[in-house]
């Protein structure tokens, strides 16, 4: 495969490459999983993708520094609900660049309902960032976008929602893509916790070989260190079958 650096980094002083202490272990789990999240979620139900926007639009206030974009330089937005046996589980939002998704990341606008996964991993050149997660709070526009889900489905939304993102490189060019799991994912896992972990339908947690990472800009304690030098080698492989993932 081609090695390359990652350029973009997605941490900053709200998303970190560790998760907060304050996180429940299912929480930690999900949020730091390498891989394909719809393959992760695969293993829980059937999954739907359902295209909510797609759209030429700003970046938002943590999205330029981390896409290495002027603030007011117009992106793509693809927005995504993940439902599991028709439950939301997952509202996902990736950017790139306007030049990029008419050039190296074109195929992102023709997805329609197939996962994004079907790009990033299953082309050699595609490398990854650390993963970096957060506490979202209804400040933040993925927050209002997510609780527009639950609400629909009638569900009590928490005053805050935690989400995970990263950035994909492509022969220099970015692709972000920042993912809200949904009170309903962790209601899920909770109410499976009583089966043994040797009966669970469970896929490892990276797919194929892993993608490669670089060290996040913040965050550098000893825990972090301990996870970009376990990342430092991990890259992604062609994948020949046609397995849809996210």
């Amino acid at each position: 495969m081609r090695r390359m650096p990652i350029r973009f980094d997605p941490a900053d002083a709200h998303w970190r490459v560790d998760p907060l202490p304050g996180f429940s272990p299912d929480q930690k789990d999900w949020l730091t999983r390498g891989g394909s999240l719809t393959a992760h979620l695969r293993t829980l139900g059937a999954v739907v993708v359902r295209v909510t926007r797609e759209a030429v639009a700003l970046p938002w206030d943590d999205e330029h520094r981390a896409l290495g974009v002027a603030p007011r330089a117009p992106v793509w937005v693809r927005e995504v609900v993940l439902s599991v046996d028709g439950v939301p589980f997952v509202a996902a939002h990736s950017i790139a660049p306007v030049a990029a998704s008419t050039g190296v990341w074109q195929a992102m606008r023709r997805l329609r309902t197939r996962p994004l996964a079907e790009l990033l991993y299953s082309d050699s050149s595609v490398a990854r960032s650390p993963l970096a997660s957060r506490r979202l709070t209804a400040r933040h526009p993925l927050f209002r976008l997510a609780a527009r889900e639950i609400d629909e489905h009638k569900e009590h939304c928490p005053h805050a929602l935690v989400a995970r993102r990263s950035v994909f490189e492509r022969y220099g060019a970015p692709l972000m893509v920042t993912e809200c799991m949904l009170p309903a994912l962790w209601a899920h896992l909770a109410a499976r916790s009583g089966v043994p972990v040797a009966q669970r339908r469970l896929i490892p947690r990276e797919h194929g070989r892993s993608l490669e990472h670089t060290a996040a800009r913040s965050h550098q304690g000893g825990a972090h260190a301990t996870h970009t030098a376990r990342d430092a080698d991990r890259h992604i492989t062609n994948e020949t079958s046609a397995v849809p993932k996210r």
